[in-house]
């Protein structure tokens, strides 16, 4: 059974980012700040992103982190293209607490015919360094694919 894939055509980032889980968690884009290749994400932590010792849950960092870079890669797609995150690793530098502006920063490092890499900023209103991600994303043309060594299936004769 094939697993879920993105949605095709890909829908515009901004609008996007205003409903779904991006909207739940409280994060926006910062137009002013993204452009191809790069993304700005802003989110301020409340009471319901706190872990129990008090302080931002990873979780959230991690989400900021691949939304920004994420967006990224989304913002070089071509039409008929679609992306989803592979692998995400994230740092966790210092942590956030009640109250702090968080700002993520993803740039694209190389994006290429499937695959693309991303790194994230995460930093506080202060300038003060909260973490850093690394991630990989897979990349579905508009085309369909025909792998080199695998034949397409085809139609039975009648």
């Amino acid at each position: 059974m094939p697993g879920p894939h993105p949605v095709r055509p890909q829908p515009d980032l901004y609008r996007a980012a205003r409903h779904g889980f991006h909207h739940e968690v409280g994060f926006s884009v910062d137009r002013s700040e993204s452009g191809p290749g790069h993304c700005t994400v802003l989110g301020r932590i409340e009471p319901r992103h706190l872990n129990i010792n008090g302080v931002v849950h990873g979780g959230v960092y991690a989400t900021i982190l691949d939304t920004a870079m994420g967006a990224s890669v989304l913002s070089t797609l071509a039409p008929g293209e679609t992306a989803a995150t592979i692998s995400l690793t994230v740092e966790f530098l210092r942590a956030a607490g009640n109250g702090s502006l968080l700002r993520a920063r993803g740039q694209l490092l190389r994006r290429g015919r499937h695959i693309a890499f991303a790194e994230g900023d995460l930093r506080d209103a202060e300038g003060e360094r909260l973490g850093r991600a690394h991630g990989t994303w897979y990349i579905w043309s508009g085309e369909p694919e025909v792998r080199p060594g695998r034949r397409r299936s085809l139609p039975a004769r009648t």
